[in-house]
């Protein structure tokens, strides 16, 4: 993606269809429109680099008071986006600055993702600072990889900023494609893969391209060795997959500028975080907003029942509604608080869904359930001599994910009973509970777990199973192995402990809690071959028999809320 001739920049009015979309969203949104804006569009923003960013303008026209909103990313400025990244702010009063990064859009230079963030976004903040319409308040707000643009910012807050209102980004992106320890397979190559095509013409071609993902990536997931397959499919369209699927250690140059924890420390002004159950970046959003709590900033956190699809979807209205409320507080210096609680989380299964939290995690105590015989889970140790389960992982033809914290395609939450039928899969259900059962907070899972083959992973889920049998899932976890310390290891096998994904769900009377083991969940993460070989260009593959004892060391560790 490279530069491209652009046209002196136009000031236009929103045309009549853009207007009659704008009045239903400000009725869903249930917030009043202030002033009308106008658009000047293809603005060039010069970067130290001689680089010219394009942007596009959003000026409220009768009410142009409360401050300026900073919006970059990589993914154009079209009117759908722009309706949810811009002209809902413009309407309110607030002067938007939406840019296209470096290399997308007509942007000069060529798209190397997250690579040159820090530097283009403190270079934009330059040029507002000479623009006559920006009276010095400046906020950033955004979703995915706009909120990574954020953080970047984040690295050296520039004093005009007053606020962050970053939704499901990530400010470590190592974190986000290996911080399971395997390579996020599907995640990454499917991104890759969009983010080089994004800029083809024809709607048409788009959906096309969607309806045939399945089959035309299946090459990518299945093929060996991984880079190359990856590699063969993008015809060259996006170089940084095979350095991110070849370059695991975190330590290694090519992540520096996408690890951004030291933004965590150097951020001084409120921020507000959005996250899902079943978002990508789940973990990193909580975990940014315990940092910076335990700081003393003013920080607030919601998480609410989406992926990270539900951006443009279902999680809209709530991420609008709260933005605009956090943006009067912080941003125009509105008096009053209409948040009524610094962190708001939704339980699933629960009436109403919404709690108000003084602060993330809540208070819970444990309970502990423990596998037992015959695919049994209970409250008391199993006796001596129980029977263990068995079963094989087969690289060759790899467990499947099914659902989960997952970018696209069958993600979320899903029916898991076809998965559980696997017989590469074991299963441990909990009997019909009396009481409901409410668990929040993250969840961790210890395994007497042997392996015939020390290269292996282990994936860990817990589903909630209706009256019907439905099995869903509510939270997952995976290690990745490797030979033990003979000098750590247990005489009867490995104790591997997995920590899940933090959740918040209410499991209801006559329902049962469910646990799923399985040797991996491919495409998910990058499969284990079993040989050793690096992920990226082995091309042996050795499987693996289990064993999971029931003796008293394999349990389920809930976090569950007082009543």
């Amino acid at each position: 993606m490279t530069t491209t001739a652009q046209p002196s920049p136009v000031t236009s009015p929103p045309g009549r269809a853009a207007r009659l979309v704008d009045r239903v969203v400000s009725a869903l949104l249930r917030r009043p429109e202030e002033t009308g804006y106008a658009v000047t569009r293809g603005l060039r923003v010069p970067m130290r680099d001689g680089v010219e960013l394009i942007a596009d303008h959003y000026a409220p026209t009768e009410s142009p008071g409360n401050g300026t909103v900073l919006v970059r990313g990589p993914y154009g400025r079209s009117s759908f986006f722009a309706l949810l990244s811009a002209r809902m702010y413009a309407l309110r009063g607030y002067h938007v600055l939406l840019q296209s990064c470096r290399g997308t859009f007509g942007s000069g230079d060529t798209f190397a993702p997250m690579q040159h963030e820090i530097a283009d976004g403190h270079d934009t903040v330059g040029w507002l600072r000479e623009q006559p319409w920006f009276d010095g308040r400046l906020a950033t707000l955004g979703p995915s990889y706009l909120g990574f643009t954020q953080w970047a910012l984040l690295m050296d807050p520039p004093p005009e900023l007053r606020t962050a209102v970053i939704s499901m980004g990530p400010h470590d992106f190592h974190r986000a494609v290996y911080g399971a320890g395997a390579f996020s397979l599907a995640d990454f190559f499917r991104w890759s893969e969009m983010v080089a095509h994004q800029e083809d013409t024809g709607f048409p071609a788009a959906v096309v391209r969607g309806v045939t993902a399945g089959r035309r990536l299946r090459p990518a997931f299945h093929d060996l060795p991984l880079v190359a397959a990856g590699d063969a499919l993008l015809n060259g369209r996006a170089p940084w997959y095979r350095e991110w699927a070849s370059r695991p250690e975190a330590s290694d140059p090519l992540w520096a500028n996408m690890r951004l924890d030291a933004a965590l420390d150097r951020v001084q002004v409120p921020v507000l975080l959005v996250g899902g159950w079943q978002d990508l970046f789940l973990d990193q959003t909580l975990d940014g907003y315990e940092h910076l709590h335990r700081r003393g900033l003013d920080v607030a956190l919601t998480v609410g029942p989406w992926t990270h699809t539900d951006l443009m979807g279902k999680a809209g209205g709530t991420i609008g509604r709260e933005t605009l409320d956090w943006l009067g507080e912080h941003l125009a210096g509105r008096p009053g608080r209409r948040r009524p609680a610094p962190v708001r989380i939704h339980v699933g299964g629960a009436d109403g869904g919404w709690r108000g939290l003084p602060e993330w995690p809540p208070p819970a105590s444990e309970q502990v359930l423990y596998l037992q015989p015959a695919g049994g889970l209970g409250a008391r140790e199993p006796a001596p001599g129980a029977a263990a389960a068995t079963f094989t992982y087969d690289p060759g033809h790899p467990t499947p994910a099914l659902g989960g914290r997952i970018l696209t395609g069958a993600n979320g939450v899903q029916d898991n009973r076809a998965l559980e039928a696997r017989p590469d899969v074991a299963t441990f259900t909990g009997p019909v509970l009396e009481t409901d059962l409410e668990v929040v907070g993250r969840p961790v899972v210890e395994l007497a777990h042997t392996s015939d083959n020390p290269h292996a992973d282990v994936f860990v889920r817990i589903c909630d199973v209706d009256a019907k049998g439905r099995s869903r899932n509510v939270s997952d976890g995976f290690v990745r192995l490797g030979p033990p310390d003979p000098a750590e290891q247990e005489p009867a096998g490995q104790v591997v402990r997995v920590t899940l994904d933090a959740m918040a769900h209410r499991f209801a009377a006559g329902h049962r809690i469910r646990l799923l083991v399985a040797g991996g969940a491919h495409p998910r993460f990058a499969r284990n071959l079993g040989t050793g070989e690096p992920a990226e260009s082995g091309t042996a593959l050795r499987p693996s028999h289990r064993t999971i004892g029931v003796d008293g060391r394999s349990r389920v560790v809930l976090p569950v809320a007082p009543r």
